[in-house]
């Protein structure tokens, strides 16, 4: 049996194809304009599965990248401020051993020598009490906003800590426990130079008190070596974080850029395509007998 096939059904054909053909051409100049070679799910189901799990861990990798600033913050706030201590203890070490020159100083000298003690020892706790973006840097995760009160109590909890992660298996302490360098209380080196102004005013020698200003200088120098190493580690985690945020910026474009001399150059052939049906299609149409009676 033999088909009959009618102009209307050519003439549907013609349309269908060329539809086709325009959709296309819709498609490659869509993806020429957005310079992506996905702009829906549809267009590569496999490629966007790929596409979500990089851009999870390009997210990731952002968030680490904020943790590491915001550590480095904190430990440079920390280094600067053990800086300024060891200098104040540097030079209450020098008021130290020139006080304990017994007998040769005047009482007025021995006075002058306790109030800068005194005026060292309020520097102390002013360090001691230096904050980053409103967080003490000594106290761990107290939010008293002090590490010291004014009568040296300790404001943060025993064995507390700030740490951040700055790797996926890797993670950096920020703060620094202010009792292992400054002490607390009586013990406390603020109270240590209270004391020596005090001993200095009533005339009690002082001559023993420069091995325990040497004690708190060490104490504070460990302290500063110890949050030293660990700018330096935050320091690689930074150099990593880069690394791999140019790496999975790599994996995004291979799968979601497109290649666009590549993708001008398929809207430009498929132009030609569709020019060509609609010029076939124009002359394989069948004359109608309404051609005819023009």
């Amino acid at each position: 049996m033999i088909n009959r096939v009618t102009n209307q059904q050519l003439l549907y054909s013609a349309q269908r194809n060329l539809q086709n053909a325009m959709s296309e051409m819709g498609r490659l100049q869509d993806r020429v304009s957005s310079q992506k070679e996905i702009t829906k799910p549809s267009d590569d189901p496999a490629a966007v599965a790929n596409l979500l799990r990089v851009r999870q861990s390009m997210s990731a990798n952002s968030q680490y990248s904020r943790n590491i600033a915001d550590g480095q913050g904190w430990l440079n706030t920390i280094d600067s401020a053990l800086s300024a201590v060891t200098s104040i203890l540097h030079r209450a070490r020098d008021l130290t051993v020139q006080g304990s020159n017994d007998g040769v100083l005047t009482p007025s000298q021995r006075e002058a020598i306790a109030s800068e003690l005194d005026s060292l020892s309020d520097q102390l706790l002013a360090q001691a009490n230096t904050s980053y973006l409103g967080r003490s840097v000594f106290a761990g995760n107290s939010d008293a906003g002090v590490a010291f009160q004014p009568d040296y109590s300790y404001t943060g909890s025993p064995g507390s800590s700030v740490t951040r992660r700055v790797a996926d298996e890797s993670a950096v302490r920020v703060d620094s426990d202010g009792t292992a360098v400054f002490g607390e209380g009586s013990s406390s080196m603020f109270q240590l130079l209270k004391d020596i102004a005090s001993d200095l005013r009533s005339g009690v020698s002082i001559a023993g008190r420069i091995d325990q200003v040497d004690t708190q200088l060490n104490a504070t120098l460990t302290e500063q070596a110890v949050v030293g190493s660990r700018l330096n580690g935050i320091e690689k985690a930074q150099s990593m974080n880069l690394d791999q945020s140019v790496a999975l910026e790599a994996q995004r474009s291979g799968v979601e850029d497109a290649d666009l001399s590549k993708a001008i150059l398929d809207l430009k052939m498929q132009e030609t395509s569709y020019q060509a049906a609609l010029a076939v299609t124009a002359r394989a149409l069948p004359a109608t007998l309404a051609d005819f009676l023009r």
